[in-house]
């Protein structure tokens, strides 16, 4: 039921609820923010998806799904193109050049797809480890990395060239990485809870901290004030990108998977896949706002030049019955409900 208050009466609830708050154990607080669900856009289409990236180019969203990967016009929320004819894409880096996209190509491929952003054209396909999954350009040294999940590595390439140039163990399953702009990357390690620090023009792990949370997934960035944000189930680590050590752990909500960083506003976000994103204030290190988003939108790209937020869910059917092969049977995305959600001021 729907409460109304008077004014004063309002204060005195508000009032009553601060001094609560001093002595209450930290939680999620409301809708209240500056940001909202601005739209929905129905793709539909077959099949699951992974990773989302924004390409500030070209103002398209891409999003892997599977054997293929789509482009979607950030300004209609059409589909104007796909690269296809693959085998388990999972995300997607660009140069900064403006001319040529990378695809993390795992299955059978264990590869990585270079295309052509203006025409969708497939360039070129690169070797990389076992599973490919996250990838990343970093500027300083013009490389793209490609995380490998199996093989618990990242394939170093050469944008110049267009080949391998180093392999660089990182002790452990990896999982979404951020570069700082100056040569350094840092990488979530997700079966050891912790994150490393890799020097790009050396190609070497230079420290392993702690991520301050069980199992990171999404990480993010503030490459001014030095933060690092780390994704885990109910909770971000704030990480001091010079000493590791952990800052802060705001809660956030249940099933993270993605995070992401205005450089503007000084918001770091978090999508959860029990329904909400988070905004987290890079300043006080607490959890602004909780918007309500729908199930299962638990990854998003973050779009600084009309900072938007875009995540992605589905509708679901019953999942199959459990198999000594398949412990844990995902229930089948249902056809053509595949949607792209929105979020923005």
């Amino acid at each position: 039921m729907r409460m109304v208050f008077s004014f004063s009466v309002f204060r005195l609830v508000l009032a009553g609820v601060a001094l609560t708050a001093v002595f209450a154990a930290p939680a999620l607080v409301s809708a209240e923010g500056p940001y909202k669900v601005l739209n929905t856009w129905k793709l539909g289409g077959e099949g699951g998806w992974d990773y989302l990236s924004v390409d500030p180019a070209t103002h398209r969203l891409y999003i892997t799904r599977g054997a293929r990967v789509d482009a979607v016009d950030t300004a209609t929320g059409k589909v104007v193109g796909s690269i296809a004819g693959l085998h388990g894409t999972h995300g997607v880096a660009f140069d900064d050049a403006g001319k040529y996209g990378y695809i993390s190509d795992a299955g059978a491929a264990n590869q990585v797809v270079v295309f052509d952003r203006t025409t969708l054209a497939t360039v070129t396909t690169i070797p990389a480890g076992t599973g490919p999954d996250a990838i990343l350009f970093e500027p300083v040294t013009k490389t793209v990395w490609a995380f490998n999940g199996r093989s618990k590595d990242a394939t170093v390439i050469d944008t110049a060239t267009q080949k391998v140039v180093a392999t660089v163990a990182l002790g452990g399953k990896p999982e979404f990485p951020a570069a700082d702009g100056k040569g350094f990357i840092y990488d979530n390690i997700e079966d050891k809870s912790e994150i490393v620090k890799i020097d790009a023009k050396t190609k070497t792990v230079t420290a392993t901290w702690p991520a301050g949370c069980e199992g990171p997934s999404g990480l993010a960035i503030d490459r001014e004030g030095g933060k690092l944000f780390a994704v885990c189930d109910k909770t971000m680590s704030v990480i001091d990108v010079k000493t590791g050590k952990v800052l802060a752990t705001p809660a956030i909500g249940d099933g993270p998977d993605a995070a992401g960083f205005s450089a503007k506003h000084k918001l770091a976000f978090a999508s959860c896949g029990e329904g909400v994103l988070n905004v987290v204030d890079a300043a006080s290190l607490k959890t602004v706002q909780t918007l309500t988003t729908e199930k299962r939108a638990r990854t998003m790209a973050y779009d600084p030049a009309s900072d938007r937020v875009y995540t992605v869910t589905a509708d679901f059917g019953t999942a199959p019955a459990a198999t000594a092969e398949n412990p844990r049977p995902r229930p089948p995305v249902l056809p053509d409900s595949f949607r792209v959600i929105v979020i923005g001021r």
